[in-house]
């Protein structure tokens, strides 16, 4: 098969030790960002196979009518509203699915927490002029973080918060709050209440039609002005426009975050990265080598027993039929 393997940013993919997976086939690793139907079409017309990271390319309907030959979409991770699946079965371009791990992201989490309350990257860029001891941070402490949603990286998050003796406070769907309150932590009565008692909040949901900014203005308004609002999820839990509305109110403070609406962010101009109340990384959540090695071995497995007549984990097992 001829595998093309798009937004590989970082030239990665060939040194991971599970490359070797695909010893035989043709493979083809892109390096750029590519936008648009025509460049994309342009660059997929001869693969029988797309290798993606994660949610990084597009595959719509109109993609696909231009995609004669393609066969399987072999998914880092889960497939999400990036793939249009049904129009995907329709042309039997089977999707197969992978898996993931929270340590990463959770750490990245905690990374940007720790950089922000402290203001590392300010002293380190002033530390480069020739300035010493130019700011003050914020310690961990005593304070309280807010975690909205307690799935697997809520709950190591939860734990590195406890660690740093902070009080955790919990916000999400009732088995979310009951788990919360199982494991020693303290649920929030109600969202007001989460958004108005916690130092730093954040946002570990899934993102479909019922999370889709789900995080209201009115929401942000009701942090402290010393709050942190913290996003490695998905940009668009946040309703449109709401965040910089918010920070520039004064409430919440300060942010950090790695998920933009539009990624990648190439524009230097870009409002939030001229914030300085803002911490801005390029969504590096997942973005390590033992979970590189882990999604993409389980995607490159996918395309083995796929060439070899026995598909597995199928997102539209309909393609098959």
């Amino acid at each position: 098969m001829h595998i093309v393997i798009p937004d590989d940013y970082q030239d990665a993919v060939r040194q991971l030790d599970c490359f070797k997976l695909l010893s035989g086939h043709t493979v083809t690793v892109l390096h750029d960002s590519v936008n648009g139907i025509d460049a994309l079409a342009e660059k997929f017309k001869d693969a029988d196979c797309l290798v993606l990271t994660r949610e990084r390319t597009r595959i719509t309907r109109a993609l696909l009518d231009r995609l004669p030959k393609l066969k399987l979409i072999s998914q880092t991770g889960k497939a999400g509203e990036h793939i249009d699946l049904r129009a995907c079965s329709e042309r039997k371009v089977a999707v197969t699915e992978g898996v993931g791990s929270p340590i990463a992201p959770s750490e990245l989490t905690w990374a940007l927490i720790m950089a922000s309350r402290r203001t590392l990257c300010r002293s380190v860029q002033d530390m480069k002029l020739g300035l010493w001891q130019t700011n003050i941070g914020v310690a961990l402490h005593g304070q309280t973080l807010g975690i909205w949603g307690y799935g697997k990286i809520g709950r190591l998050v939860a734990g590195y918060g406890q660690a740093f003796g902070m009080k955790v406070l919990v916000w999400g769907g009732e088995n979310s709050r009951k788990a919360a309150l199982e494991h020693g932590y303290q649920a929030a009565a109600t969202r007001a209440e989460f958004f108005h008692d916690a130092d730093i909040v954040s946002l570990h949901l899934r993102l479909h039609p019922d999370t889709r900014g789900i995080v209201t203005l009115d929401d942000l308004r009701a942090m402290k002005a010393s709050a942190l609002l913290v996003n490695t999820s998905r940009a668009e839990l946040i309703a449109a426009g709401a965040l910089e509305t918010a920070l520039n109110e004064g409430r919440p403070g300060f942010a950090a975050l790695d998920v933009y609406a539009e990624e990648p962010v190439l524009d230097p101009s870009f409002p939030l990265l001229r914030m300085a109340n803002v911490l801005c990384t390029p969504h590096l959540g997942y973005v390590e080598k033992n979970g590189y090695e882990l999604y993409f071995g389980a995607a490159f497995k996918n395309v083995v027993d796929f060439c070899a007549g026995r598909p597995k984990n199928i997102a539209n097992p309909d393609a098959l039929i």
